[in-house]
């Protein structure tokens, strides 16, 4: 007779057997492999997951990568553009600083006209407006996260700030123009010359370079001479050119050219494009 009642007894050639032990090593072993089942199963669910969210993200990044090259390949080339076409005016300006220094008013010279458009009244050829779309996106619905390398996210940074700057800049000088340009270009343009150069055209500055470099020529005479104050006009265009176009252009302009090609590179070894 066994004395533990727990230990369960089994008869066997005519004796009392017990069996617990052997049993509980078997079940041991299943439970054991059944864990081991269940935890590979869980452990592969979740690395596959992982992995799917990784690819998912990297290719998401991907696809924000390139429309946001386009938009900054396109803008590289605006930019470049846009301060041709400040050199050109600032190079204007000086001609009629010096034109109003000592010229005589009543001067039938064809670089008059061209200079006095290019410099007093020229607008959209220096006029520098961002493509910011990816860019907007990139930071409102926090697809930034998607790019991983810290020096990009750094450049991006750079960039929005850069931005920021020219649009302040540029509305600045626009202050400056209506303030100083636009009383010089109502009093003292010949508005007769301009639709007579202009009349049937489809770009203007085209139009204005071809009489530039032609043999055609229009009259060309400076509205109300007698009420020109000549250094009140040298003083105002040297204010607009020096502290408005010639600034933004060596600080706002080239900071944006210099951050605008850092990210390009950048995305191109990132992402391949």
């Amino acid at each position: 007779m066994n004395g533990n009642p727990d230990q369960p007894l089994q008869e066997e050639n005519g004796s009392l057997v017990s069996t617990k032990p052997s049993s509980i090593g078997k079940d041991w072993k299943k439970y054991l492999f059944e864990f081991l089942l269940i935890f590979t199963a869980v452990f592969l669910g979740f690395l596959a997951d992982n992995i799917r969210e990784n690819y998912g993200e990297r290719q998401q990044a991907i696809a924000l990568a390139r429309s946001f090259y386009e938009e900054l390949r396109n803008d590289s080339a605006t930019v470049v553009l846009k301060m041709q076409g400040r050199h050109q005016k600032e190079k204007s300006i000086k001609y009629m600083v010096e034109f109003f220094r000592d010229s005589s008013l009543t001067s039938q010279s064809k670089e008059l006209p061209y200079h006095f458009i290019w410099g007093v009244t020229a607008r959209s050829p220096i006029i520098f407006t961002p493509r910011t779309v990816v860019l907007e996106q990139l930071k409102s619905s926090g697809s930034l996260r998607y790019f991983k390398n810290e020096r990009l996210q750094k450049l991006i940074g750079d960039l929005s700030v850069s931005i920021d700057y020219i649009l302040a800049r540029q509305e600045y000088e626009n202050s400056i123009f209506a303030s100083y340009m636009e009383p010089i270009m109502i009093n003292h343009m010949d508005f007769d010359f301009q639709h007579k150069l202009w009349q049937n055209s489809v770009n203007i500055f085209d139009r204005l370079e071809e009489y530039h470099t032609s043999d055609e020529y229009i009259p060309f005479a400076i509205s109300q001479p007698d009420r020109i104050n000549r250094q009140a006009l040298m003083n105002a265009l040297g204010y607009y050119h020096t502290n408005g176009l010639l600034s933004t252009r060596l600080i706002a302009f080239q900071k944006y050219a210099v951050v605008n090609a850092a990210l390009l590179k950048e995305l191109r070894a990132e992402y391949g494009l």
